[in-house]
């Protein structure tokens, strides 16, 4: 249901957030390398057939120029989230971010924090949730542990002496 491409494998201690999250929710998806730049033949098949095998989401991660994420979105129909990636060749992140949100009007793209693929699974987890009430259920119970966990770390820390 979820594809998540990258730009080049050093993006995958990134981008393996948002598969993590996904394999949490029971998501299907799929992950691999597909660069605007050094493959653009590969990403413009990609973009045009990904609705046809069933994808649904798009998450694509890039550093750098990041033209990923927006050239897929300007070819396919499905949503796409991107995640800027701090590269090795990055100015701190900001080129990625900018060249991921600063899309023209008709080319949306969902942007997330630097480096937040965690975010983008979570998001795109919860665009199919809209359609899907089991995912729905798991996606609520999600969000439930979240609260529980800061409530849990709350208590710990009011309960420590020396307040």
């Amino acid at each position: 249901m979820v594809s998540i491409i990258m730009g080049s494998d050093s993006d995958l201690p990134v981008m393996q957030k948002a598969a993590d999250v996904l394999t949490e929710l029971q998501v299907p998806f799929e992950m691999t390398i597909v660069s605007a730049h050094r493959t653009p033949e590969r990403m413009f098949h990609f973009a045009r057939t990904a609705h046809g095998r069933g994808i649904r989401v798009v998450i694509a991660g890039a550093g750098g120029a990041a033209h990923l994420p927006g050239m897929v979105a300007a070819i396919s129909p499905l949503p796409v989230i991107g995640v800027p990636v701090k590269s090795s060749n990055s100015i701190d992140g900001w080129d990625s971010i900018l060249s991921i949100l600063q899309m023209p009007e008709g080319v949306p793209v969902a942007t997330v924090a630097l480096n937040a693929a965690r975010n983008a699974g979570i998001l795109a987890a919860q665009m199919l949730a809209t359609g899907d009430a089991a995912l729905l259920e798991r996606v609520a119970a999600f969000k439930k542990s979240l609260e529980m966990k800061v409530l849990e770390k709350a208590e710990q820390m009011e309960g420590k002496p020396g307040k």
